[in-house]
């Protein structure tokens, strides 16, 4: 079963989209929120396959929640579903770690596909959104590697670079050593580079740290 938790503050659309997926012979939905920040908290005790993140939602909207929820659980895979195609929500949302976007006029039958092709690792994105995203890859100047780091992988290489091991990491960002390992392996992955040694030289080399 592909577990899913849904977050979204329109009663009306939980419970339509939380009914045809749960009748799904390979989809339960075993959590839903109203707002972004008991989406986070539900998302992060519930560890589901899927999560389903509404972005305009009171106390906490969807880009906020889903960066929190990447940050604590690189891992998590979410899947916008919006009413928005407008540039600054797309983009935010999909640079917060966001796998997949979808706009509320898609089929329940087309979410339930997003679901099931997000579980396996593809990234489903709304035909408007792929064209904004090819546009601002063409539009986008990346001279480095390193620019494409996120803050919070600068931060742990700026740690690396002071030989710090990943528990110290760990314990320094209060984050779980699993999280700390998944960013360091994410950084070697950007970086292009095959161990620890290699990424400080890299960070030297290019001045990143003093």
């Amino acid at each position: 079963m592909i577990k899913v938790v849904f977050v979204d503050d329109h009663e009306m659309v939980r419970i339509g989209v939380s009914s045809y997926l749960s009748a799904q012979p390979d989809i339960e939905v075993i959590g839903e929120a109203d707002n972004g920040k008991k989406g986070v908290e539900l998302s992060l005790s519930l560890r589901p396959d899927i999560i389903l993140m509404d972005l305009v939602m009171k106390e906490m909207d969807g880009i906020e929640a889903t960066k929190q929820i990447i940050e604590a659980w690189p891992e998590a895979k979410i899947i916008i579903v919006t009413s928005f195609l407008d540039d600054e929500k797309v983009y935010p949302a999909l640079e917060a770690g966001a796998t997949s976007y979808l706009l509320k006029t898609s089929k329940a039958s087309e979410i339930a596909g997003a679901v099931r092709s997000t579980f396996h690792g593809q990234s489903i994105l709304e035909p408007e959104v792929t064209g904004k995203m090819m546009m601002k890859m063409r539009q986008k100047d990346v001279t480095h590697p390193h620019d494409q780091l996120t803050s919070r992988e600068m931060e742990i290489l700026m740690l690396m670079a002071e030989g710090k091991s990943n528990q110290e990491i760990a314990d320094e960002l209060f984050i779980a050593l699993k999280t700390a390992k998944t960013h360091v392996s994410n950084i070697l992955s950007k970086l292009e580079v095959q161990d620890r040694t290699q990424a400080v030289i890299y960070a030297f080399k290019h001045s990143l740290v003093k």
